[in-house]
């Protein structure tokens, strides 16, 4: 069990003996989320650290999506209790990027692949270069909408 693991479950533990309903349910859904990943597929295997920063990462997109949702609906409590459960997935993934920090690395993946005059063809490219840089910490649709805008689309 990875080190995030025993984190998470220690912290539940925490959150259920200090009766906080929002970070132990919060928990609980990231936990199963978390054994979902590791029973999919043909037979049981043993996440690494990084892929449970991914579970975490899609947990907390998800969050974002709906909070989103249900504010445009004009359901804000649902949206304050999504955003509340987001904010404690975040306190688990690491450190987000700035955008300074995101367009520093897509500058130099253009530069690496040596997309810079070839427009939108080479937006897989690049991206194939930025994702493993950027993984667990940066929004995907916010790093290809930087792709998009260095490659001139």
């Amino acid at each position: 069990m990875s080190e995030l693991q025993d984190r998470l479950r220690a912290d539940l533990t925490t959150a259920i003996k200090a009766r906080d309903e929002v970070t132990s349910s919060t928990l609980r859904m990231v936990m199963t989320a978390i054994t979902n990943a590791e029973v999919a597929g043909k037979e049981h295997r043993e996440l690494s650290e990084d892929d449970v920063v991914g579970v975490l990462s899609g947990e907390a997109k998800r969050r974002r999506e709906a909070a989103t949702a249900f504010a445009d609906a004009g359901r804000d409590e649902l949206a304050a209790k999504e955003r509340a459960e987001a904010e404690v997935i975040a306190r688990y993934l690491p450190a987000q990027l700035s955008e300074e920090e995101i367009s520093g690395i897509v500058t130099a993946a253009i530069e690496q692949t040596g997309a810079a005059g070839e427009g939108m063809r080479a937006m897989g490219k690049v991206m194939g270069v930025v994702q493993p840089q950027v993984k667990g910490r940066a929004d995907g649709g916010a790093v290809a909408a930087e792709v998009r805008r260095q490659l001139g689309a």
